[in-house]
């Protein structure tokens, strides 16, 4: 995983994105959103290749002036969640085991229909892709939605976003 500092300006991500598909780095997930500064969006990347690759991606995304700060999180002891919303169908057979299965994977029921429930789950990439896959012998997936990863290192290290700086 790597965190970037983005100025938020328009086409900043887009720059940032172009380069990546430019050169064939495939992007597995990606967040964006604002931070504490309104001036400046943190984007959270997950793409995988080896030590070489990783670092030609960072010294790649260094020379964009939009850019403030690149923070890969792979070897750091940091935290990262996803949300997974999901629309599965009810039935009178299903309803309790749907219920049971989200209070056991500490997930919230968002809403409930005669024939649908929508359910929200949070955590590590893992965990949601698992719970995804035992729903599916639950229940009927209807629609979902998956957030990328959200990361943050754990610690007094904090994103310093005031000029431009690599943190590895």
């Amino acid at each position: 995983q790597a965190v970037v500092g983005l100025l938020d300006e328009t086409g900043a991500l887009a720059r940032v994105a172009g380069m990546f598909s430019a050169r064939g780095y495939n992007i597995d997930s990606l967040t964006v959103a604002a931070t504490h500064d309104p001036q400046v969006s943190r984007l959270t990347m997950v793409t995988f290749g080896d030590d070489a690759v990783i670092a030609q991606i960072i010294k790649q995304s260094r020379k964009y002036i939009d850019v403030l700060e690149i923070a890969d999180l792979t070897s750091s002891d940091h935290l990262e969640c996803e949300l997974l919303v999901v629309k599965v169908g009810a039935t009178a057979s299903n309803a309790a085991s749907i219920a049971r299965f989200t209070e056991l994977n500490f997930g919230i029921i968002l809403d409930e229909s005669k024939s649908t429930r929508v359910l929200q789950f949070t955590g590590r990439g893992a965990h949601i892709s698992a719970v995804l896959a035992e729903l599916t012998g639950i229940a009927k997936i209807l629609e979902l939605a998956r957030s990328g990863t959200a990361a943050i290192e754990r610690g007094s290290s904090v994103l310093g976003l005031a000029e431009p700086a690599l943190v590895l």
